[in-house]
């Protein structure tokens, strides 16, 4: 044996599996059991807690150097991450706009991340699977199976691939091959005053910046004014400005207001703009069979930003953006550098589906939706968006029915503002619910969040859960009403 032989026999060679599986299978067992009574007594704990100093700063412990028992790492997350959660899985959490997960979506987390593939591209089940469900959402919302998309982070970037696009189809030349600042006619983008900021970020990051996103006023539903719209476009072109896109709302963050998507589909096709639909918030609707009428036009969108893991209740996190085009939406993204070049057979052989965003490197966010639907069909799922409709007005009807208690307005879909109304005015008033808000969240009852609509302070439940129940909404206003009695005799605030 040479001397190189003999170096390499002595090398000690490391890895990360364990040394003992049947150690790690025991304690995989304890974390899944751990898991179900987690879920199955979610009710049970409070929605949210406050951290103990003790819990802070275990997060600033330095970089471990030394191995520690993978059962003690284990009771280190059962203690703090485990025991702070944010709350949204619980039912009473009704802060923005957040789905509430399901096990089933768990576990096909858990086995993607056991498989550990790469969902850039390739010839592999995976990859087939992302492909499926992007198909399936394609279904969902009714747009035709020759159209594109792409599974991403969440709805901001499924907005910014949608908007990408447009920018793109829209600016007259190749914008990839020589940017922006060669467009000849600055472009303009198009939404209602109540679009998501999401809308800005893109504007920033395409290179377009913030004013080229024109707000539009809206009615007092709070939808784009269509009139209103139409003025502007003409105004835009008139000042040497190129009209590109109108993003409409299939759900507005604040309310739940959708836009006339008909309408803004009809004007975008004369007046020759993309047509893009934030549906984050409520595309969804369309597989909900009493409410579906309310995102009519939908279908009719050149691209559709959704959220799987809102109204499908998937884990954290997965998007979906949907192209028509699927020519432009591939042009847009498509790269093949000489590492990536497809072959006729084996693992290169497959579609390579970083050609339609911006991540080369994907994980398999597919598989915890395809289990999930799988599991429950696509009809339960639109279903519980009608059970969280029906309990907005259920709980919209509470509040016109307590006299301290003051609506917003009637509410469109799964989103009712309201405020404690004991005759305060504008600003004591905020400082009264904010106050509301805070208690509730510190005494673990409920979590919700507020907003300003029509210039005024309003507290804001978004039920986004498919756990939540009318005897939630029952104890809210009870808590709501007593909070604000209490808070009003401590004198905390006055008119």
């Amino acid at each position: 044996m040479d001397v190189a032989h003999e170096q390499l026999d002595m090398v000690v060679e490391e890895t990360l599996d364990p040394a003992d599986w049947a150690d790690v299978q025991a304690l995989s067992h304890r974390v899944v059991d751990d898991a179900v009574d987690y879920l199955r007594e979610l009710r049970d704990r409070p929605v949210w807690r406050e951290m103990p100093g003790q819990v802070r700063d275990f997060f600033t412990a330095p970089l471990p150097r030394s191995p520690a028992p993978l059962a003690a790492v284990y009771e280190d997350v059962s203690r703090t991450v485990m025991s702070y959660p944010m709350g949204n899985t619980h039912p009473r959490f009704w802060s923005w706009y957040m789905g509430s997960s399901n096990f089933t979506g768990a576990l096909g987390d858990f086995l993607a991340a056991i498989q550990g593939s790469n969902l850039g591209g390739g010839n592999h089940a995976a990859g087939l699977m992302d492909s499926q469900v992007v198909n399936w959402c394609k279904e969902m919302l009714g747009f035709p199976a020759s159209a594109s998309g792409t599974l991403v982070s969440g709805g901001s970037m499924a907005n910014i691939i949608g908007l990408t696009v447009a920018r793109n189809t829209k600016a007259g030349i190749d914008v990839r091959e020589h940017g922006v600042a060669a467009i000849e006619k600055p472009l303009r983008f198009y939404g209602s005053d109540q679009i998501h900021s999401c809308h800005r970020k893109a504007m920033e990051a395409l290179g377009l910046g913030n004013r080229a996103l024109r707000r539009i006023a809206t009615d007092t539903g709070l939808r784009i004014d269509i009139s209103a719209l139409r003025s502007a476009i003409s105004e835009d072109r008139a000042a040497g400005f190129k009209p590109a896109c109108v993003i409409g709302n299939a759900g507005t963050v604040n309310t739940g207001a959708i836009d006339d998507l008909k309408a803004l589909a009809k004007l975008a096709h004369e007046e020759g703009l993309w047509f893009h639909v934030d549906g984050c918030i409520g595309a969804l609707i369309a597989i909900a069979p009493d409410n579906k009428h309310r995102v009519a036009g939908v279908e009719w969108a050149d691209s559709i930003a959704l959220d799987p893991h809102k109204w499908l209740h998937a884990p954290f996190e997965v998007g979906c953006a949907l192209v028509r085009d699927a020519a432009a939406h591939r042009r847009t993204f498509a790269v093949t550098p000489e590492y990536l070049e497809s072959t006729p057979r084996g693992l290169a052989s497959g579609e390579w589906l970083h050609d339609y965003g911006l991540q080369t490197s994907r994980g398999f966010r597919a598989l915890k939706v395809w289990m999930a639907l799988k599991e429950h069909g696509v009809e339960k799922f639109g279903r519980l968006i009608d059970q969280n409709i029906a309990q907005v007005s259920y709980l919209a009807g509470l509040i016109e029915a307590e006299p301290s208690l003051e609506l917003a307005a009637a509410p469109t879909i799964n989103i009712v503002c309201f405020r404690y109304q004991p005759g305060l005015a504008s600003e004591a008033l905020k400082a009264l619910n904010t106050e509301i808000m805070l208690r509730l969240q510190e005494q673990g009852i409920a979590a919700l969040s507020d907003t300003t609509v029509h210039g005024g302070h309003w507290l804001r439940v978004a039920i986004t859960n498919h756990r939540t129940r009318r005897d939630d909404l029952d104890l809210l206003v009870r808590e709501v009403v007593r909070l604000g009695r209490e808070i009003t005799a401590d004198g905390r605030v006055s008119s």
